[in-house]
């Protein structure tokens, strides 16, 4: 049996219904990121030049330790981790 054009079945796609309209955009603070060669970190300026503060963030630090519980064999290996964040 043949199908022709007729008798088709106009279905709508099923992610159209999932669609909305885009959100409000808002304007950033800044217009270009570089990179400070002195403290490696990235400097934020407006569109006149001028460096905008864009906040503070912690540091972290972790370490990790490998053990080995059967010194003859591979298999049973295991790690510890842990983390410091200020």
């Amino acid at each position: 049996m043949t199908t022709t054009a007729a008798q088709l079945t106009a279905v709508r796609p099923w992610g159209a219904g999932r669609l909305a309209p885009y959100p409000t955009t808002v304007r950033r603070p800044h217009a270009t990121v570089v990179i400070d060669p002195t403290t490696q970190l990235g400097v934020f300026r407006d569109r006149c030049g001028q460096v905008v503060e864009m906040g503070k963030h912690g540091t972290s630090s972790g370490t990790e330790t490998s053990t080995t519980t059967n010194s003859d064999s591979a298999n049973d290996q295991g790690h510890d981790q842990d983390s410091q964040q200020d």
